[in-house]
């Protein structure tokens, strides 16, 4: 009897603590911003005289004097700059070693664990939202957004869509065997890197198994690059047939394709075939620039990644000299796009040691030759929110918007401890973070200090 009853006792206090748990994930969390100067993530004035009521993940009202709800905290800014998390439109979170290693050499253990150091780094850096330009990182959103690892939300372009002796085939060795005439199955595929595709039944049938796993948009590998290993960086690669293929796949999920091309071929095939963004684009002529205009395309190229040294960032051999070559190149890209008024995203592309992606915010900074403090705040929320968006059903995140402070949007915020609209080097020093929060939850708050 005495048994029975301490069985029962034991399921009855479980049950109390699941029901104490679940009510507990299912009360609301109201909180209260008041005395911030407000950058929305559109316009260059700060609003003022304008409290921000948050309930749960989403802001759910502006407006001057709000009356603090029962129950809810109150952040006082103190009269810091509030705006949006910040957005990386160009990162690879998986890839932060030698790729090589990565795919061929190490423990697929080993991958993850740098990632998810790498992604609890970037949300205390300020940002909240990244759109991860290919590798395995599916696994890693979800680990997130359970709750499980800290990390930004993650707009997942999971595969590398590639053809033969593209971008995305990394493997160096000449004397292989080919996936295509063999029974060998390259690591590149099981591994979650590359889907090697040539012709269009094939690229269809690997859209399709990326778009399986739940990515968000398309990558293409469209023309030739710096760090692949068979591509000399002036190679266009993909026909305007094939990447016609890749979009039309996409579109019928309701998502995008972007594509990986320099030459300038490759970048008008991809804007014929209707891509929504363009990455690096260097070698664009005037020509190609227009039509990216008149299609709407965004431009998600980077600034700083081309304003180093090869040596700064791990680069030697027959890779230097291809960075060169892009380095060359930058200038006219930057000034072509600024006059023209190419809606600019904003991405940083560090990839190889973990280290390099400590350069992110430097990002930032490395802009201010083009453009002003406001417009470089504008690409890394609003636009970049924007361009998250063209994920449309695709995207893990429909509940609102990101990249902008309104009424409806995510509560993914920064307070900062100064003015980045006067000076943006601010945001170098995470001593100037003062609260970072995303989707309604605080991961840093240091007001108080």
């Amino acid at each position: 009897m005495k048994t029975i009853l301490m069985k029962t006792t034991h399921l009855a206090l479980v049950v109390l603590l699941f029901c104490s748990f679940s009510y507990a994930q299912d009360k609301e969390i109201t909180i209260l911003i008041t005395n911030a100067k407000i950058f929305n993530g559109v316009s260059e004035k700060l609003i003022e005289g304008s409290d921000i009521l948050i309930e749960n993940n989403l802001i759910i009202k502006i407006a001057p004097n709000i009356k603090k709800p029962k129950g809810a905290s109150v952040i006082d800014a103190e009269g810091h700059v509030l705006t949006p998390g910040l957005i990386d439109s160009h990162t690879h979170i998986m890839w932060n070693d030698d790729i090589e290693y990565l795919v061929y050499g190490s423990a697929h253990e080993y991958t993850g664990v740098l990632a998810a150091v790498a992604a609890e780094q970037m949300l205390m850096r300020g940002f909240t939202a990244i759109r991860d330009m290919g590798g395995p990182s599916i696994g890693l959103q979800k680990a997130i957004d359970d709750g499980v690892a800290k990390g930004p939300r993650i707009f997942s372009s999971g595969y590398f869509i590639s053809q033969t002796s593209g971008h995305g085939d990394f493997n160096k060795q000449l004397n292989y065997q080919s996936p295509y005439f063999t029974n060998h199955v390259d690591p590149l595929y099981t591994r979650g890197w590359t889907l090697i595709a040539d012709g269009v039944p094939e690229i269809k049938k690997a859209v399709r198994e990326n778009l399986r796993q739940g990515v968000t948009q398309i990558k293409i590998m469209g023309s030739g690059s710096i760090t692949g290993a068979h591509d000399p960086i002036d190679v266009t690669e993909y026909t305007l047939e094939e990447m016609k293929a890749i979009v039309k796949e996409a579109e019928k999920w309701g998502t995008y394709a972007t594509v990986h091309a320099y030459s300038d071929e490759s970048i008008q095939n991809a804007i014929n075939a209707g891509v929504k963004s363009v990455e690096h684009g260097l070698f664009a002529s005037a020509e190609t620039f227009e039509m990216m205009k008149k299609n709407n395309v965004i431009f998600s190229t980077q600034f700083l990644s081309y304003s180093l040294k090869p040596e700064d960032i791990g680069m030697t051999g027959e890779t230097a000299k291809k960075y060169l070559i892009a380095q060359d190149a930058a200038e006219g890209g930057y000034k072509r796009s600024k006059e023209l008024k190419l809606k600019m995203a904003l991405g940083t592309d560090l990839l190889g040691d973990i280290k390099l992606k400590e350069l992110q915010m430097q990002e930032l900074v490395a802009r201010t030759k083009y453009y002003t403090n406001a417009e470089i705040l504008m690409q890394a929320t609003s636009i970049n929110g924007e361009l998250l968006a063209l994920s449309g059903e695709r995207s893990p995140y429909k509940e609102g918007a990101l990249g902008i402070i309104k009424e409806g949007a995510y509560a993914d915020l920064l307070i900062l401890k100064e003015n980045p609209l006067e000076n943006i080097e601010i945001l170098t020093k995470t001593e100037n973070l003062l609260v970072i929060m995303k989707d309604g939850k605080i991961y840093k708050n240091n007001l108080d200090e």
